[in-house]
């Protein structure tokens, strides 16, 4: 989740349901129209089954938008990405990532891409959501929103409102190009129960003083109120984007948010980064993978 900057110093859901029929308003291209023998029957006030479900547990493509955690930043060596060990893309075995359990080795080698950037905030997703879009992918993985409340400062966190405008405009700069795209938006981590599993660990206390995510991790051992208040102000900022993010994922038929399954997840040493003590290691990009695909192919949504 580090800023590009960093990097330089220191080498230098468906929320709404299935069911839902294609009648009346269009929400964000969600459901299949006029050619749909179901949508024909109704309008012309013969009755009919509801509308299947469009969400495909199974899909056949994945790409990848995001920021250094679905690039496996500091999983394989010290501030550098490692996107072989990627949650959502990667081709290692020991992740056994989630283009790997949907298409297979082979089928995810060939049909999965990864568009994340390390240092990405939401204001980027839009870009990462176009060149996506060209894949023509069958399922897009979001995550993101880290950076933008891993700043310099809490003043500098991205506002809540600037962040719902960005994701808005990423889920239509994805419709545009492709509108039957199914998404999946992780939650944004706890920050903040990172902090706190990592700051045990010195080596990974010197690495956050390269500049990670200052506005949590800096001065990692000051328990003082003033120290105390910042850390409390980043984690409602997270709470905050999370709650974007399910809210504006719940207006499209084919996105499928987490339930705030990641930012819920209990990560221990085991699952971080041996160098940095707050990115996912190899571990910990494996169990991304496996709430990843348990929601994917879920019959339903989270809750």
């Amino acid at each position: 989740m580090p800023e590009r900057s960093v990097r330089r110093r220191s080498r230098g859901a468906l929320a709404a349901l299935a069911a839902l029929s294609c009648l009346g308003t269009a929400v964000l291209a969600g459901c299949d129209s006029g050619s749909d023998s179901t949508t024909k029957g109704a309008s012309a006030g013969h009755p009919s089954a509801a509308a299947a479900p469009v969400w495909d547990r199974s899909p056949g493509s994945v790409a990848a938008v995001g920021d250094s955690i679905t690039r496996g930043f500091d999983a394989c060596s010290v501030l550098a990405d490692c996107p072989e060990v990627s949650w959502s893309t990667g081709t290692d075995s020991a992740v056994n990532s989630l283009a790997v359990r949907l298409l297979g080795a082979s089928g995810a080698a060939d049909h999965s891409w990864n568009h994340a950037a390390t240092g990405a905030r939401i204001a980027e997703l839009p870009e990462q959501m176009a060149l996506a879009a060209k894949e023509d992918p069958a399922l897009v993985t979001v995550m993101i929103g880290a950076n933008d409340a891993c700043r310099d400062s809490v003043r500098a966190m991205t506002p809540v409102a600037d962040f719902r405008r960005s994701f808005e405009a990423s889920m239509r700069q994805l419709r545009d190009t492709a509108p039957k795209a199914q998404v999946y938006v992780s939650s944004v981590p706890d920050l903040k129960r990172l902090w706190s599993t990592g700051r045990v660990n010195q080596l990974g206390k010197q690495i956050w003083k390269l500049g990670i995510c200052k506005s949590m991790l800096a001065d990692a051992d000051d328990m003082s109120a003033s120290a105390v208040t910042r850390r409390s102000e980043v984690q409602d900022r997270v709470v905050a984007y999370n709650g974007v993010l399910r809210e504006v994922c719940a207006k499209d038929v084919r996105c499928r948010y987490d339930g705030g399954a990641v930012f819920d997840y209990r990560f221990t040493g085991k699952q971080l980064s041996q160098w940095d003590w707050f990115h996912p290691g190899r571990n910990g990009q494996a169990r991304l993978a496996e709430i990843a695909y348990r929601n994917v192919t879920a019959a339903r949504p989270p809750a």
